[in-house]
């Protein structure tokens, strides 16, 4: 049976991970135990985790003509994505993420974005043949606003649901809410594209309405392994998540997202979705590494809790 077609536009990255104690504080210095090279970056683990997840992907981004970018495509065609619309930056690094990675699976993220910044609109149009047939577009933010602007706006114009992961958090002008499907911040991005310098649990509800009220879009507030805050025009409330023993939360958002996208694409049903999605990444959280994490259709259907 052919699968979904779905469009992912955002950031690649190679991910250098370790292994700490603890995350240090600010001018401390720990001692780690394990070093791993690891491919990530936002769109390109939601791109992997939604390949797994059973769609046809279509991956638009930007790399350099390095090693790290040489591997990361590689990496994507072996995981049945279409290359084609990655674009190559000579002269400049392809995008790297620091990452530590505690004994409780928290972590902390530094990204150097490289080539990621040269993912333009113009970059957009010029694919835009590949958004036919596509029945989902999915982005975050780790490339340029502008390149997800335009990316949100052929999709509105193709008739495509467009999905806003708005990570890492900041300010989302309304002229990009307003062609959003759904936006899936977690509590932190939330507090952000509401203005809040502080949140707490009681705020999340009130976050989730003020983010509709500006869009009129479907709002997934993820709040980890407490489940999901959805708000549409006939639902309000929270999806249980799963609990499970964390290792390593890195990508666990993405890969919700992808997961998310792979499921709407199968025309499944909104709540089924996010649970399908949260299943996935309640998985991905008890292995270590972004992409590597990513669980498959199979495991996501399986799986025990």
């Amino acid at each position: 049976m052919e699968k979904p077609k779905i469009v992912v536009v955002g950031s690649s990255n190679t991910d250098m991970v370790v292994k700490v104690p603890y995350i240090p504080a600010s001018g401390e210095t720990i001692l780690g135990t394990d070093f791993m090279t690891i491919p990530g970056g936002k769109g390109a683990n939601q791109a992997v985790a939604a390949a797994r997840a059973g769609t046809d992907v279509t991956f638009i981004a930007c790399v350099s003509d390095d090693s790290f970018g040489k591997q990361a495509i590689e990496n994507y065609r072996n995981e049945g994505i279409d290359t084609s619309c990655i674009k190559i930056q000579p002269g400049i690094h392809s995008g790297i993420a620091l990452i530590n990675v505690a004994e409780g699976g928290e972590n902390s993220i530094s990204v150097a974005p490289g080539a990621n910044s040269y993912l333009f609109p113009e970059d957009i149009y010029g694919f835009e043949d590949v958004f036919e047939g596509a029945k989902m577009v999915l982005a975050q933010l780790e490339v340029p606003l502008e390149t997800v602007e335009a990316a949100a706006e052929v999709a509105h114009e193709k008739g495509i649901p467009f999905i806003l992961n708005p990570a890492p958090g900041a300010a989302i002008p309304e002229s990009l809410l307003s062609k959003v499907t759904i936006i899936s911040p977690n509590e932190t991005e939330a507090a952000i594209i509401t203005s809040r310098n502080e949140f707490s649990e009681k705020d999340v509800p009130i976050m989730a309405e003020e983010i509709f009220e500006k869009g009129g879009t479907t709002v997934l507030l993820t709040l980890g392994g407490k489940g999901v805050y959805l708000k549409t025009f006939d639902f309000e409330g929270i999806i249980p998540g799963y609990k499970v023993k964390a290792v390593d939360t890195t990508a666990a958002g993405d890969v919700f997202n992808g997961a998310l996208a792979a499921a709407l694409a199968g025309e499944m049903d909104l709540k089924e979705a996010v649970d399908f999605a949260q299943r996935a990444a309640a998985i991905s959280v008890t292995r270590m590494g972004a992409q590597p994490s990513a669980p498959t259709l199979e495991e996501i259907q399986h799986v025990q809790f």
